[in-house]
């Protein structure tokens, strides 16, 4: 197949996959997951490349640009401008990702282009070393990618750019020529190179003689003009700096391939100012007067960014000294040691005090706080995605930067603006260098409101430059402003761009139509078009995203965090794979194109989706850890139900065996011991689709609504009414020995215990498979057994986790017209959260804990009551950073994911529990948790009803 741009993609794609080792993908999956960065732009790449290591990767390079394909590098696929989509494009960030070494007495580290920013950090940090730029996509961004667009981050203010902190770069031009390019160089030495070494050097010294004046006039005239090439870094003054000059050129000039880049040392001691306007112009009029004390960082947000906080974060934010105000200023700054520190920031607020009376102050010292506070600002890409409301927002004009001393006019100009096209937006940023970051409520479906688009950036450029101003501040200029440059430079400011990228590559074939030729700002924009105002039949309701189906997978515009490679609950498949397939922004996107029809062409019945959902453990972890809640395991549910709707025996076997495990539990419990030594056998796990290597947990003898039943009439005294306890089938027929050790808490609290009158089931093993008519109708029988209960006020105690989800989440969404669904979720609290604010004193247990959160408990619950209510009873909880435990109902129990949930659960918490001492007690609430902590390690873990349970008289 020929392209338009004359290569031939299948006789490319057979010689990569005959010359190098890593992957080489046209098939249409790999194509959508690489169709999209984080900007609003769709171009599908001919090819998609994973070079298996460096060497690999310059092949990959010169076979490409030989053929005179275009190639497209590719990091963690953040870029918000459209800056690494099309073409052939050739992902670093799987394999070619090490840290290659770091030099403690030059400061440096040696990198390859793959090496996510938190990963150098780490291993920078116990050496009291930094790297200067941090963008607050740090946990995903690549350093090839920070260099491809000289990110900047929150401490630039302090530290510099990605390019103030490069060293050299270690590259590959078009032509297969591999070079060192250095920040510093002696012009005449490296003229006299021979070659196409050689030859580029002279061509650029004889470009930097020729147009010095324009040069200087028009480049490198505050710190972040990012649009465009950093020309003046060739200029005498900043040393001959090519490996500067490569910064910020968005791939267009050549291949990284390595990087030699400079660390700051940490400073001793860190203090945050938390500062509170009226308004964002109040909160920018008085950054010149806070730069004078030398911040080492000067960051913005404002009220209706807060305002999409989840509640518990506002909350906490609040708490950790959020002052009054509808903008706020984050204000770090340091010294020798804490004391210093404070001092100067004292005295950075008296001045500011005198210069601006109306401004509130807080100053945190605390670590725990200041993170709080931090969160609101590095999570704000996303949560700017989404009004108050559930209207969408956008980037497109999300990085203009004019000098700080402009900031305040610039506001006020597109303030009058944006109120002319009658548009909204969530403005945050670094301030204290006058780049300012907004997602703003465009219409990017109609061509009316595309053309209305073009018409605001379009201003807003004119504002922008009239200001001194540069239309990129940090995430260059990609798709959405390469076209703006010619209002920003010039005619003779474009002719100097395209001469530059000629003497780098005179073929045109790395990245091209960015900076240099580039296509119409408004075209390819991925949701025009689209079928916006076509809702689809769904399963689940999805009030939070105008009960669209196709507006919740909107929801996911490539940030990312997904794929951070470590910390926090989500992802555990992309972390314990690394690839983009098992990434929740992966997944969103094939649902994406599912819905699109153009590259998944066979909707619900789509085998691509199916399987790129496959690895997904329905952990609901992205519905908090996301900054736009995106909610997977729901969107999975969905499909799956569409995908087997009228063919079930196209099911997995799990489907039945697992998925129907209250219904078969129920007869398991007339003969327990017969079906244990029936469930344990070979055969009997093959027919059920469960590995061969998980030992099945046994049916209790006796289930606990039985005991509970059948057990003396004496009880303690109710001295505090009723509460109603929710026998799930966890519970109720494998771990009865929880339910009995809740009722003696919740009565020894001084309540009446009472169970539902009739069997109960939220549905939660239908939904996780996907059955969800089954479901809905389990629920819908529950309500009815439990209306009494409800009409009455009576409180609903959960014990398991991920059941007490369903009862105050998915039942509402699947339940819809029921108003009892939403009594129920008001109704339903975990054992801690109830026993909590009644006020009761647990027994003193005086036990080390290590405790796992259950990941539903996590998204959906909250653990703060847990933690309160340990502390009450003297339990020392130490709660790692484990995430999912891997074996997520019955996805660890089915044959095809048995590896990958024991390598979840090897990532953190099973080599956590070997590594706790003998008197250490285990909690887990969750009976997945508890039964991976069982296969996998010679502990058992108890459920906090059993440690509590465990002081009683």
């Amino acid at each position: 197949m020929l392209t338009r741009t004359g290569y031939d993609v299948g006789r490319l794609g057979r010689a990569l996959r005959s010359n190098i080792r890593g992957a080489v993908c046209d098939d249409a999956t790999s194509r959508g997951l690489y169709a999209v960065d984080a900007s609003n732009y769709r171009l599908p790449p001919d090819l998609v490349v994973v070079p298996a290591d460096t060497e690999d990767l310059a092949a990959a390079v010169a076979l490409t640009a030989g053929a005179g394909a275009p190639v497209t590098m590719r990091g963690g696929g953040t870029s918000m401008a459209g800056n690494a989509i099309g073409g052939v494009v050739i992902d670093v960030s799987r394999h070619v990702n090490a840290i290659r070494g770091i030099d403690t007495a030059a400061r440096t580290a040696v990198v390859e282009p793959g090496v996510v920013l938190t990963d150098l950090l780490t291993a920078a940090r116990p050496l009291g070393l930094t790297f200067g730029a941090d963008p607050s996509s740090a946990s995903r961004a690549t350093i090839g990618g920070m260099i491809a667009n000289n990110a900047c981050g929150a401490h630039s203010v302090a530290w510099g750019t990605t390019a103030d902190n490069v060293r050299s770069l270690d590259v590959l031009l078009a032509d297969g020529t591999r070079c060192v390019v250095e920040s510093r160089g002696v012009r005449e030495q490296l003229a006299s190179g021979p070659g196409r070494e050689g030859e580029l050097h002279r061509s650029l010294q004889a470009f930097v003689d020729t147009h010095e004046l324009v040069i200087r006039r028009r480049f490198g005239r505050f710190a972040r003009q990012i649009s465009g090439y950093a020309l003046h870094r060739l200029l005498p003054e900043h040393g001959y700096n090519v490996a500067g000059l490569l910064c910020g050129s968005e791939g267009s000039f050549a291949a990284t391939l390595g990087a030699t880049i400079a660390l700051t040392p940490l400073p001793a001691a860190r203090v945050l100012c938390v500062l509170g306007f009226p308004d964002p112009i109040a909160s920018a009029e008085c950054v010149s007067v806070l730069l004078g004390h030398r911040p080492l960082t000067m960051e913005s947000i404002n009220v209706d960014l807060v305002d999409r906080l989840p509640g518990e974060v506002r909350r906490a934010a609040t708490d950790a000294g959020l002052p009054a105000g509808r903008a706020w200023l984050l204000v770090e700054i340091g010294g020798a040691d804490r004391g210093a520190a404070e001092a100067a920031a004292e005295q950075m607020l008296a001045e500011l005090r005198d210069s601006s009376p109306t401004a509130t102050v807080a100053l945190v010292t605390d670590v725990r706080a200041q993170a709080v506070l931090w969160r609101c600002r590095t999570d704000a890409a996303g949560l700017a995605t989404r009004r108050v409301d559930g209207g969408e927002a956008w980037g497109g004009w999300e990085d203009a930067a004019v000098p700080p001393e402009r900031l305040a006019d610039y506001l006020r100009g597109l303030d009058h603006l944006m109120n002319r096209y009658g548009l909204h937006g969530a403005s945050y940023g670094h301030f204290g260098e006058g780049c300012m970051h907004m997602r703003i409520d465009f219409d990017l479906f109609s061509t009316a409101g595309v053309a209305s688009y073009r018409s605001f950036v379009e201003e807003a450029t004119a504002l922008v430059v009239a200001l001194g101003g540069s239309v990129s501040g940090e995430h260059g200029d990609g798709r959405a402003r390469s076209e703006l440059l010619g209002l920003m430079y010039g005619s003779d400011g474009l002719a100097l761009h395209a001469e530059m990228k000629a003497i780098w590559d005179p073929g045109a074939v790395m990245n091209p139509g960015v900076i240099v030729d580039p296509p119409p700002l408004d075209a390819a924009i991925r949701h025009r078009g689209s079928a916006k105002d076509r809702k689809l039949l769904t399963l689940f309701s999805y009030p939070d995203d105008n009960h669209d189906f196709a507006q919740a997978q909107r929801r996911c515009v490539g940030i990312g965090k997904c794929r951070q490679s470590s910390g926090g609950v989500m992802c555990p498949s992309y972390q314990a794979t690394h690839e983009e397939l098992h990434s929740t922004r992966g997944r969103a996107h094939l649902l994406w194109e599912m819905l699109q029809g153009e590259l998944v062409t066979d909707g619900w019945r789509s085998t691509q989706v199916r399987d790129a959902l496959d690895l997904c453990l329905s952990c609901k972890g992205c519905l908090a850890d996301c900054p736009v809640n995106v909610d997977m395991a729901t969107y999975k549910a969905e499909f799956t139900a569409h995908h087997y709707a009228g063919r079930p025996w196209a099911r997995p076997l799990s489907h039945w065996s697992m998925g129907w495990l209250p219904q078969l539990s129920r007869f398991a419990s007339v003969a327990p011991r017969l079906t244990n030594r029936i469930t344990g056998t070979q055969l009997a796990k093959r027919l059920g689709g469960i590995a061969p290597q998980r030992e099945v947990p046994g049916f209790a003898e006796q289930t606990f609504t039985s005991w509970f039943s059948r057990r003396s009439s004496a009880a303690r005294p109710a001295t505090r009414g009723p509460v109603v306890l929710w026998p799930d089938s966890f519970t109720n027929y494998l771990a009865p020995q929880v339910g009995q050790a809740a009722t003696a808490v919740l009565e020894a609290a001084g309540y009446q215990v009472v169970l539902p009158a009739g069997p109960v089931c939220c549905g939660l093993t239908w939904i996780s498979t996907g059955q969800l008519r089954a479901a809905k109708r389990r629920l819908s029988r529950a309500l009815g057994v439990l209306e009494p209960h409800l009409r009455a006020g009576t409180p609903v105690v959960g014990l398991e986790p991920s059941c007490t989800a369903v009862l105050r989440r998915d039942a509402v969404e699947l339940l819809a017209e029921d108003t009892r669904a939403e009594l129920l979720a008001t109704s339903t609290t975990t054992l801690a959260e109830f026993l909590d604010r009644s006020g009761w004193q647990p027994p003193d247990i005086a036990t080390d804990a290590l405790v796992q959160t259950h990941c539903h408990q996590h998204a959906v619950l909250g653990f703060d009551a847990d933690r309160a209510l340990m502390v009450k009873a003297g339990i020392r909880a130490e709660v790692p950073d484990s995430g999912c435990c891997g074996l997520a109902g019955n996805f660890g129990f089915e044959r095809v994911h048995y590896e990958l949930s024991r390598a979840v659960g090897e990532r953190v918490l099973l080599p956590a529990v070997r590594s706790v001492a003998p008197s250490t007690v285990i909690l887990a609430d969750g009976f997945s948790c508890r039964t991976q902590i069982a296969h996998g390690t010679e502990r058992r873990a108890l459920h906090l009803a059993e440690l509590l349970a465990t002081g009683l008289p």
